[in-house]
């Protein structure tokens, strides 16, 4: 009987340590930031009143009906597509963490993945900024060549305010070459995407890509672009009703949506 108490006692004791331990937990903040799908941008339209891409001295490459201002008249809309994650300042703790792992509409990430440079958020927004501007000129440089055009033929502007990272940098290649020579990319459909994108036309992985699809999904598109060393991730949570094309590079992207608005053989995940 004594040997039995003892136990009894060593297991209270224990109970108490762990409960302790978790009640302790539960108050430290974690090194995590809580993401959501974020908004999504036309680059084909306009965004907060402002067109997103603006080309001139394009001339008529394309044979369509160019423009007024030498592009290519389009219909369908061209996704770029964004996580929206807890400020770098804001407290996540256990709790909001547990949460977050069981729900499809958010996701917990580690936060100097979303906040490489810290926690100061002057220096996080002059970073991104900088991130958004060198996806656009990589962006503008790649769609030039690819059209065998030259920054001294064409002027190229683009607008997306509110949106940082590099992440926009496919869509925003997919978006001048529709502007200029092909007008109309899509078929008529709304395609998401996401993927960074160097001058030689070579597509990378971004990251929050199933909450991209999220985001994709709940404004209309059909089809989304995706980095194939993402495919499984983006497989994860897909949304019924959207279809998954991996592409590599922008001549990979290109093919692919013009054999899917043509009826040919689209690439899957």
């Amino acid at each position: 009987m004594p040997a039995l108490t003892s136990r009894t006692r060593a297991l209270a004791i224990c109970g108490t340590l762990v409960a302790a331990l978790l009640a302790v937990a539960a108050l430290v903040p974690l090194p995590f930031s809580v993401a959501q799908p974020g908004i999504t941008a036309d680059v084909l339209g306009e965004y907060q009143g402002r067109q997103v891409i603006t080309v001139t001295g394009a001339g008529d490459p394309g044979a369509g009906d160019p423009g007024a201002d030498g592009t290519e008249e389009t219909e369908g809309r061209l996704l770029a597509t964004t996580i929206a994650a807890t400020a770098p300042d804001t407290t996540v703790r256990l709790a909001d963490v547990v949460d977050a792992w069981f729900d499809t509409d958010r996701a917990v990430m580690p936060r100097d993945s979303v906040y490489p440079v810290g926690d100061d958020a002057e220096e996080i927004e002059e970073h991104t900024t900088a991130q958004m501007e060198e996806s656009q000129e990589e962006a503008v440089t790649a769609a030039l060549r690819r059209l065998g055009l030259s920054g001294d033929e064409v002027e190229v502007e683009l607008r997306l305010a509110d949106v940082g990272g590099p992440s926009a940098g496919l869509m925003f290649a997919l978006g001048i070459v529709d502007e200029i020579d092909d007008g109309d990319l899509t078929g008529g459909r709304t395609v998401a995407g996401t993927g960074t994108i160097t001058a030689r036309g070579e597509v990378g992985p971004v990251g929050g890509v199933p909450l991209k699809t999220q985001a994709a999904a709940r404004d209309g598109a059909t089809v989304f672009l995706v980095p194939e060393a993402e495919c499984g991730d983006a497989r994860a949570e897909l949304p019924e009703g959207l279809r998954l094309v991996p592409v590599t590079t922008l001549e990979g992207a290109l093919s692919a949506l013009r054999a899917l608005r043509d009826g040919g053989h689209v690439p899957s995940c």
